[in-house]
């Protein structure tokens, strides 16, 4: 029987971002009892996703402060919470597990858990995280851009990586965990940036490298050539920045499940379709990772709008450049809010959710 400190454990996470759905199956209570002992599962419980000291966590919690250190330390070295570095201060904080503790597993991840995650995933997890939105949000490549019109630097890949000071890659998750299993595609893998603090966190916990602007430059081509999709976390000011496909990458694969993925996403472009100059060449219909474009009449490509989540993949490898960008009227149009905390503070009040410590809510109704 699974101790009540997973099921509060389990309640908690479903708190946060795209939640933690519970299923037929018991899958996600297997998971959890994977990757937390029950004190750091209690622990957790006590914490909050603002980053607090180990002395404030252990003054609220009643508990010694050098215990709840070496606790949240340990933690972190799991991937279970995150922690950010000023100095010699310390702070740390709870995650969702999507993005959070399982891209922390990065480093970690088996078999094991590699099968867990999955059955995780088509059972609950992929179509609960599409509804209402999704955290990562699609950016045009680069090079699809029509500067015609002004592009905001949070809609542009590039001015993205070039704001930040502090840069780090590590290995997408999404790619090891179903390369674990034997189901990976064959695109690049390490393709995954953090930035400032979290880049700092990635390095520390041996799970990224540190690269320079232009390293990062490098990657985004290849990954253009490949076929992937930059997702930056969504906020203005993301902290991370991933580069997705449509057969491993949960975000992206939760998407195309849906009818209406444009409607799912933050997104400010679709693509569009010159008929004459469309060589039915049918590039654009292999790289489309929302299926959102068929041969039509006379086999010219047609765009499904309800699908194109105006990533530009279409618009850098036609041969006629007979595809492009098209900046979706101003009512259309949609900006990030900007940080990641306030993305999950609205995504939480949408969910009838809350991010205050179910702990600290139990506890003032007493």
């Amino acid at each position: 029987m699974t101790d009540k400190v997973y099921l509060d454990l389990r309640e908690q996470l479903d708190q946060y971002a795209g939640g933690f759905p519970s299923t037929e199956s018991g899958v996600e209570m297997e998971i959890l009892e994977r990757l937390f002992s029950p004190e750091e599962a209690e622990m957790y419980l006590g914490l909050s996703v603002m980053l607090e000291t180990p002395d404030t966590v252990a003054e609220r919690l009643g508990r010694e402060p050098d215990e709840v250190a070496a606790l949240l330390e340990r933690m972190t070295d799991k991937g279970l919470i995150y922690r950010i570095k000023k100095g010699d201060t310390l702070k740390y904080g709870a995650v969702p597990f999507v993005p959070g503790s399982y891209d922390f597993q990065v480093k970690d991840m088996d078999t094991e858990l590699a099968e867990l995650c999955d059955r995780y995933f088509e059972e609950a997890l992929g179509k609960q995280a599409i509804a209402p939105h999704p955290p990562l949000r699609p950016v045009p490549v680069n090079k699809s851009i029509n500067y015609k019109w002004p592009v905001a630097p949070y809609d542009d890949v590039k001015a993205i990586i070039g704001s930040k000071d502090k840069i780090s890659v590590a290995r997408c998750i999404c790619r090891v965990r179903q390369g674990l299993l034997d189901k990976a595609c064959q695109k690049p893998v390490e393709v995954c940036f953090q930035f400032g603090s979290n880049a700092q966190y990635y390095v520390d916990k041996g799970m990224a490298r540190f690269i320079t602007h232009e390293d990062a430059f490098g990657i985004l081509d290849r990954c253009e050539e490949a076929g992937l999709v930059p997702q930056p976390v969504i906020g203005e000011d993301s902290g991370a920045l991933c580069n997705c496909c449509g057969d491993c990458c949960e975000i992206l694969t939760s998407i195309k499940m849906d009818p209406k993925p444009a409607e799912r996403v933050f997104s400010n472009y679709y693509a569009v379709v010159d008929p004459d100059a469309c060589a039915a060449c049918e590039t654009c219909v292999d790289r489309c990772q929302m299926e959102a474009i068929k041969p039509g009449a006379n086999d010219v490509a047609e765009v499904d709008r309800d699908r194109c989540i105006g990533c530009g993949l279409c618009v850098t490898t036609c041969p006629n450049q007979a595809v492009s960008l098209q900046l979706k009227a101003e009512p259309e149009r949609r900006e990030p809010p900007a940080t990641t905390r306030q993305f999950f503070m609205q995504l939480a009040s949408v969910r009838g959710k809350s991010l205050v410590p179910l702990a600290v809510m139990r506890k003032s109704v007493t």
